[in-house]
């Protein structure tokens, strides 16, 4: 695996487009809107790819037969070097590479379980969803539940500073700056607090993919929706499509994507990298 200079990250654009799975996160990095890494077989004419995040998510795609790449790949997933400090989730295009990775896996390969997780220093396999909006359906709910009740403000700086949590701005978006000029985002606050956010996780040409996080002290009483709403409401107006995926196994995310008009369209292998 050769380290890829961004000067270079040109070269994934094409095949990237051959990807169809949803991978703006991948975009993201090679078009240097985040500072992720890329990784490759050969610096010059490169055939297989890895691109990673920096939230910790990754995207394998290309050659699935490069024995010399699968084999640094296989010390990278186990984090032989050591070089990461936290969890990486990653997800592999085309198909055969599900066949390819158990192989390299072996007996290291554990299939998540809703009531514990992997040992750390196995790999964990999950399933990702992608949904499929549904304008329709989304009008319907909104009519019946969106009351307009609860305050909610554009996203400024000030806001992105403030959120905390682990899926919140800052993990998708280099500075407030470059969120408040690229980026989008709604904020509900109870009684004044800040509450929830849902924004533009990435945004390109007419997709944004949804990001939402709600600080905890305030879970559990269906305050993502309206946040959601509003930015739903947002793409619709200016002709996004709204994207949305989640670990299938998020069962708070699962659930409010289907409320919010979102069909799930596609299920795939998820694998978290061993530790």
């Amino acid at each position: 695996m050769i380290e890829l200079k961004k000067e270079k990250y040109a070269l994934l654009e094409a095949p990237l487009k051959d990807v169809k799975i949803n991978h703006l996160f991948a975009r993201s990095v090679i078009e240097k809107k985040v500072d992720g890494k890329v990784f490759v077989d050969d610096a010059e004419h490169p055939k297989t790819f890895y691109v990673v995040h920096p939230y910790g998510m990754s995207l394998l795609f290309g050659d699935s037969e490069n024995s010399d790449f699968n084999s640094q790949l296989t010390d990278y997933c186990f984090n032989r070097q050591g070089i990461r400090n936290s969890f990486e989730w990653m997800q592999a295009f085309p198909g055969n590479w599900d066949t390819t990775l158990p192989g390299l896996f072996g007996d290291k390969l554990r299939v998540a379980l809703d009531a514990e997780e992997a040992p750390g220093d196995c790999i964990e396999l999950n399933t990702r969803v992608n949904f499929r909006f549904n304008r329709e359906k989304y009008l319907e709910f909104k009519h019946a539940n969106i009351n307009g009740q609860h305050e909610i403000k554009r996203t400024d700086a000030a806001i992105f500073e403030a959120m905390t949590g682990s899926v919140v701005p800052a993990r998708f978006w280099n500075n407030a700056g470059d969120f408040c000029q690229n980026g989008i985002g709604f904020s509900l606050f109870d009684r004044g607090r800040l509450a929830t956010t849902a924004y533009s996780a990435f945004i390109f040409e007419k997709e944004l993919e949804l990001g939402m996080e709600t600080i905890p002290e305030f879970r559990g009483k269906g305050f993502a929706q309206y946040a959601c709403s509003a930015l739903i409401d947002y793409c619709l107006e200016n002709d996004y499509e709204p994207v949305w995926a989640c670990k299938l196994s998020n069962i708070p995310s699962y659930g409010l994507a289907q409320k919010l008009g979102f069909v799930p369209a596609l299920t795939l292998l998820y694998y978290r990298l061993a530790l």
